[in-house]
């Protein structure tokens, strides 16, 4: 495990997968993380590469081959290198490899870099296209954080509130992971409730919000957080059945569509990186 900290704020980092499992704010006690409770989901803030969510068959095509991928991608489950460390960043890498050759058929280079500042931390994806041809990839978060936060509070107590006002509809997942050719509606202003059966359908998907903002708040306690999330197209907000936790899952590439052609370079969200090209994205959680 790596640790990571300053006046305000400590973290904890697991090399496998780079994945980010406490959030600790020095001055309140107060841990933001979910605890990662086997009984209803393991972990903490896995990262989603190559691809983001579910694939038809769990398999793509590219240049009139099929190469399969399960769900999120492999990264999440891989061990990455320390490449940097400073007093308040930490830098985390995943090289290809013939074994990821076989899934995956690019050369890259993927870098995540943790770095605190006050009472934010952001976490910054690089990617590398180390190949000779355009590369086609997705990336994306998945941070869960606990719900309630302060003591004496439920879960119910808590609620997400958006930059601006939002009117976008839900995408409902399909019994095996694909996103429904049509959404429904789910958001009018600002505020989202939090409710345990809220995700009973699986993740809320959203697409190309006005928000680059959003909060977790509740009017019952002063404890909570903003997480920004500009750049990123796509918004999952998700929680494993009445778990104490809400994820705020920002994406930069979707599950395939119900109606995919399972064309890689068409895909949804897909995006194109050529080569020698460096890709980045950022998000960042600001507690209070």
């Amino acid at each position: 495990m790596e640790f990571l900290e300053n006046k305000e704020l400590k973290i904890a980092i697991n090399p496998k997968g780079a994945e980010l499992t406490s959030l600790y704010d020095k001055r309140t006690n107060t841990e933001y993380m979910w605890s990662g409770d086997p009984v209803f989901w393991a972990k903490h803030s896995p990262v989603l590469f190559p691809i983001v969510g579910t694939l038809k068959d769990d398999t793509y095509y590219y240049e009139g081959r099929s190469y399969r991928l399960s769900r999120h991608g492999f990264a999440r489950e891989m061990p990455f290198t320390v490449a940097d460390k400073t007093e308040n960043s930490i830098t985390f890498s995943l090289v290809s490899s013939t074994e990821t050759i076989q899934k995956f058929p690019f050369s890259f280079r993927f870098y995540i870099s943790y770095l605190l500042q006050n009472k934010s931390l952001s976490v910054k994806y690089y990617v590398i296209n180390g190949g000779t041809r355009p590369m086609y990839f997705s990336v994306g978060a998945h941070p869960a954080f606990k719900v309630p936060v302060a003591e004496g509070t439920a879960y119910d107590d808590y609620y997400l509130e958006f930059e601006k006002d939002e009117d976008a509809g839900r995408w409902p997942i399909s019994k095996n992971g694909l996103i429904e050719a049509e959404p429904v509606k789910l958001l009018s202003g600002k505020k989202l409730p939090l409710t345990k059966p809220l995700f009973y359908g699986d993740a809320l998907v959203l697409k190309h919000l006005k928000s680059q903002v959003v909060s977790l708040k509740s009017d019952k306690a002063d404890k909570g957080f903003n997480f920004q999330f500009s750049g990123f197209p796509f918004l999952g907000i998700w929680a494993a059945k009445d778990a104490d936790f809400v994820c705020i899952e920002p994406w930069c590439g979707i599950a395939d569509s119900v109606n995919t052609n399972q064309d890689f370079t068409q895909k949804e969200g897909i995006n194109k990186l050529e080569a020698g090209g460096v890709f980045e994205r950022a998000w960042t959680v600001e507690v209070f």
